[in-house]
């Protein structure tokens, strides 16, 4: 049987990783609505869902212990910095591979 530490490490890092679904998921889907033919249903669908996904596993986290729900919460907050940080380094490398554009005649 797990301790009272280890169960609040297991619900910070199912915090993680449902930050990390949620806001890289949000990240696909700003991508996918610039050049979706319907992109409010892209952002609603995907808003439902990610929504769904994050309040069940915050619920299931948490088994009625408000420490368990904050450590949780600590681990979905942390994953949008982290999500920040890579998606800004994949435009970084993306950016580095365009060829640059000249305005000379």
């Amino acid at each position: 049987m797990m301790n009272e530490t280890a169960r609040m490490l297991v619900a910070l890092v199912a915090g993680l990783g449902l930050g990390m679904l949620f806001f890289y998921g949000l990240w696909l889907t700003v991508q996918r609505t610039l050049t979706a033919r319907n992109p409010a249903l892209w952002m609603l669908g995907s808003f439902l869902l990610r929504v769904s996904i994050v309040v069940a596993g915050f619920y299931y986290v948490a088994q009625g212990n408000w420490r368990h729900l904050f450590s949780c919460l600590l681990g979905f907050v942390a994953a949008r910095f982290l999500v920040i940080y890579l998606t800004r380094l994949d435009g970084q490398k993306q950016l580095a591979h365009k060829k640059p554009i000249s305005h000379e005649f």
